[in-house]
């Protein structure tokens, strides 16, 4: 942290963005329950019956609610050590995006009725990604997800493929006269056909092709839980580094076994 922060900033810094003191404890408390509140708002709203009836308290309600995000963006930013990452980090982000649509309606009243408003309006519902930053859990998967991000991509390559190929057997064998008119949207039966999800909308015809559709679904079944043991492995190896960065509330030192329940240097509890 940097050295030139006033002691106001530090108090604030240790409020907003530690856990530790009973005043971080209370303002992360406070903030979960309004955002879980003004997304509920958000849920509400969407029903035409209560918009009819409480359109305009909702919209009051949305107006309290984007204020005090707006105040917290603003503290948040005044005391970070470092603003520019903060204001680009993904929390940052999802804080940003969920104060702009409030103000982008309220300066543009006019287009509130048009779609792209809608749209952005939706964006609010990002404020309840802002619940992750309080799970530390959430960070550990986070970290997991990015490290197996490559084996994942590797394997939605050859998913693509496989895909392509099931995709254009089917459009040879089956045909536009049985549902397969173009290969895209042969590939589009192929991908539901793989991942076992079977709309129903497209389906084979002939011995041949259904015959292909059977080891397409045998082909799903077989990869289908690739990605979870990709991911999984991660995260247990995430896990345990994430023991190994845990320090003792106690001494302060990190370096604990994965399954210790106490500090192997001074005995308390982890």
């Amino acid at each position: 942290m940097e050295s030139n922060q006033s002691p106001a900033q530090l108090k604030l810094y240790n409020i907003i963005f530690g856990t530790e003191s009973s005043w971080g404890r209370t303002f992360d408390l406070a903030i979960i329950i309004a955002i879980l509140l003004s997304v509920g708002v958000v849920l509400l709203d969407s029903i035409p019956r209560y918009h009819s009836s409480y359109g305009d308290f909702f919209y009051a309600v949305e107006w309290v609610f984007t204020i005090i995000f707006t105040i917290e963006y603003v503290l948040r930013l005044w005391c970070s050590p470092n603003r520019r990452q903060y204001a680009l980090s993904t929390f940052g982000l999802v804080d940003l995006l969920a104060i702009l649509p409030t103000y982008i309606a309220f300066w543009f009243p006019d287009a509130i009725s048009l779609l792209i408003i809608r749209l952005i309006r939706i964006l609010r519902i990002f404020r309840v990604l802002r619940l992750l930053q309080f799970l530390r859990e959430a960070n550990v998967l986070s970290r997991s997800l990015s490290n197996s991000r490559r084996k994942i991509f590797v394997f939605f390559s050859m998913m693509l493929i496989l895909t392509t190929i099931f995709g254009c057997l089917m459009y040879v064998i089956e045909g536009p006269h049985n549902g397969f008119a173009t290969i895209p949207h042969s590939i589009y039966w192929a991908i539901v056909t793989i991942t076992t999800v079977g709309y129903g909308d497209v389906v084979p015809h002939t011995a041949l092709g259904q015959a292909v559709a059977s080891v397409g679904m045998l082909t799903g079944y077989a990869i289908i839980a690739v990605p979870t043991g990709i991911i999984t492995a991660e995260l247990a190896m995430e896990i345990s580094r994430d023991r190994l960065r845990t320090n003792c509330k106690n001494c302060e030192r990190a370096g604990h076994d994965t399954d210790a329940k106490h500090c192997k240097y001074c005995g308390a509890q982890l």
